[in-house]
């Protein structure tokens, strides 16, 4: 049994800010193999979030540019989609992959089969239908392979295009692509291309399949990597697996057991996120609410001392911070909170908050409105915008210092 490491709390902190790519100009260049930018970035995570929601852009764009800058979109959709090195699959949610992992979801597409199900049960004959049109015709959408909704109600109304609406072409095309059978290796105009694996998997990714052993502890050791440390419950969210397959891969993992203040239960760390102390500069960024610095709520407030959550799906009117709330990022705290939108040329603050500590004194309040606004003027500039206007500030008492601190130009922040 090794003697766990102690770590401080901000020891710890920074750590894992730099596992996640948010310190020091090489923070993601390890494990990449050839180099940082987007690809760099995407194996360093080992996943990347996607979601419909698109308010400055869509979160798996977000993810790039919160640590690499004004990376280009374009950039950024060729490294996700145009050099068949990724896939999608259900990891942490339905995530980017890089192509490396597909073997080490072998337990995961087992795992479905073995149930015979996921959300609905499979059509008897579609899956062979859906098969057969693959191998004849090549790579095709939900919609080219028959819809992806059912067209009517037995009330003649047309559905809604949620998940439980799917068509039987649909259920089938998710199901095989759950399994494995089927492939989503790019998007085009957000809809899933579906291809069957011989044609998009490197054939030393097909040759074999690891046990469950083997791909437990793949990913666990590199949910490890991503977060520097992790409790065991933390950890096992990466890549939504159950604590006791986490407990059981951890010594295979490699991972080593260190002790944090306030942390019960003790927590493991990469021994590469050991080696050395995490130096250099933190970014300063809005970060998506589906990022994995954050997407783990409990975490996040273990880590941070910040309670967040996403607002899209709550009623308007029960709103507290607004829509998509980005948490804002500087010195290596999440010291407030954005909720963008756009409006033609101008990126509008809808609503902006700092947490009470980050204003609580005179130099405290100047630096969160200088972060504040080279935040805000970053992401303008990545999506094109030319003005920032900020409505609702909290405390209200901040709102003519912050608007006056954001009346310049892109020009001015070179």
């Amino acid at each position: 049994m090794l003697t766990p490491i102690e770590l401080t709390g901000d020891e710890a902190r920074r750590i894992q800010l730099r596992a996640q790519g948010f310190l020091g100009a090489d923070s993601v260049r390890p494990f990449t193999g050839n180099g940082n930018g987007v690809p760099g970035l995407l194996a360093r995570l080992g996943a990347v979030q996607l979601d419909t929601i698109s308010v400055l852009a869509r979160s798996h764009e977000l993810i790039p540019y919160a640590r690499l800058g004004s990376v280009g979109r374009d950039t950024v959709e060729t490294a996700y989609w145009g050099g068949g090195e990724t896939f999608e699959y259900w990891a942490h949610a339905a995530c980017i992959l890089p192509m490396g992992e597909w073997p080490y979801f072998a337990f995961r597409r087992r795992a479905y089969r073995a149930r015979g199900h996921r959300w609905h049960q499979v059509p008897e004959n579609v899956c062979d239908q859906v098969l057969a049109r693959l191998r004849a015709e090549g790579p095709l959408t939900a919609t080219e392979l028959g819809g992806a909704r059912r067209s009517l109600l037995a009330s003649g109304k047309t559905m809604s295009g949620e998940w439980w609406d799917w068509s039987a072409t649909k259920i089938a095309t998710e199901w095989l692509l759950d399994i494995g059978e089927v492939v989503c290796a790019r998007r085009v105009g957000w809809r899933r291309v579906y291809d069957l694996p011989e044609r998009t998997v490197p054939a030393q990714h097909l040759g074999t399949e690891p046990t469950d052993e083997e791909c437990l502890a793949y990913l666990v050791r590199h949910a490890g990597r991503a977060l520097g440390v992790a409790t065991r419950a933390e950890l096992a969210d990466y890549y939504r697996l159950k604590p006791d397959q986490v407990d059981a891969s951890i010594e295979a993992a490699g991972l080593l057991p260190v002790t944090v203040p306030g942390v019960r239960g003790g927590a493991w760390a990469d021994p590469g996120a050991l080696a050395a102390p995490p130096r250099g500069r933190h970014r300063t960024t809005l970060l998506s609410p589906f990022d994995s610095l954050v997407w783990d709520r409990k975490r996040t407030a273990r880590m941070f001392g910040f309670e967040h959550r996403l607002e899209a799906y709550v009623p308007k009117e029960k709103r507290v911070h607004g829509y998509f709330t980005m948490p804002l990022l500087a010195g290596g705290r999440l010291i407030g909170r954005v909720d963008p939108a756009r409006e033609g040329a101008a990126l509008v603050a809808r609503r902006v908050s700092f947490e009470p500590r980050e204003v609580s004194t005179r130099a405290r309040t100047e630096a969160a409105i200088a972060a504040l606004r080279t935040a805000l003027w970053q992401a303008a500039g990545w999506v094109g915008c030319t003005d920032v206007r900020v409505e609702i500030v909290d405390p209200p008492e901040l709102s003519g210092p912050i608007r006056s601190a954001v009346r310049l130009t892109l020009a001015d922040l070179r």
